[in-house]
């Protein structure tokens, strides 16, 4: 009997598997409509292997069409919700108000900060707008590349909450054959927006509003920062210790792929 559930529940499971393998294969998620049609096919098919539920070879056949009409239901529901977190075209390049929290380690470029910023309210000249609830953001140093962070930038820390002006652009990456898909990383990161603050327009509002783990990370890498004195040995040893990756060399990386352990490195 045991062994009968558990193969009714294993068949039920690769039926799920492959209505979201089948979802996956559509180049355009289905419209209102077409998800009306899904549910009530899971829903009869639902109702069927109730009905059928005595009679092994039906109840099973209706049970998993109605886990792989799900399956296919579900995946296509994630994904129209995604695609709804698209940055309006109309708000592209205009100034944006954003009210949020740092949601990631700031990464430390040569020409300044990349961070993860979780978006709480977001206005344009005073009006509510409705953005992507998460967005890649820089804050740059200006024309001078080897200068020193400003005193805003040199606050930033992970969990905090800022209110910041930005300008903001939907997500595009490079075309090149082969190249790597900037922006299907971000898709599936969720992160449906990037932008750049604009120099003099953040204003700090609470030092540790969220994500305490973060935080945690945050203090580990900077007392990293602070003790070593060498900046490489520091890059490799803040990727070891907490997962950032941001100030490993170039050369670093090209050493760790030829000697086999860069995937050691690269554990978040």
């Amino acid at each position: 009997m045991h062994r009968q559930g558990g193969l009714y529940l294993a068949g039920i499971t690769v039926a799920w598997l492959l209505g979201v393998a089948w979802q996956l294969q559509q180049q355009a998620v289905q419209p209102a409509w077409g998800m009306s049609l899904l549910l009530v096919a899971c829903l009869s098919c639902t109702m069927l292997a109730w009905r059928w539920r005595r009679g092994a070879l039906l109840g099973v056949l209706a049970a998993s069409i109605a886990a792989s009409v799900a399956g296919f239901a579900a995946s296509d529901l994630r994904a129209a919700l995604r695609l709804a977190d698209a940055l309006p075209a109309a708000l592209e390049g205009d100034d944006l108000v954003l009210t949020g929290i740092v949601a990631s380690l700031p990464d430390h470029t040569p020409s300044g900060l990349q961070f993860r910023f979780e978006v709480d309210d977001a206005r344009r000249r005073g009006e509510p707008v409705a953005v992507p609830p998460l967005v890649s953001l820089g804050w740059y140093k200006g024309w001078h590349d080897d200068g020193p962070l400003n005193a805003g930038q040199s606050q930033l820390r992970a969990g905090q909450a800022w209110r910041f002006t930005t300008r903001l652009r939907q997500p595009h990456g490079s075309v090149n054959p082969g190249g790597f898909d900037i922006e299907l990383m971000l898709f599936e990161q969720g992160v449906r927006a990037t932008g750049y603050v604009l120099d003099g327009h953040a204003e700090l509002l609470d030092p540790a509003a969220a994500h305490p783990i973060e935080r945690l990370r945050q203090r580990v890498r900077d007392r990293l920062y602070a003790q070593v004195d060498d900046p490489q040995a520091a890059g490799v040893l803040a990727a070891l210790a907490v997962g950032d990756q941001s100030a490993i060399a170039r050369a670093d990386w090209q050493l760790f792929r030829t000697t086999g352990i860069a995937h050691l490195v690269r554990i978040k």
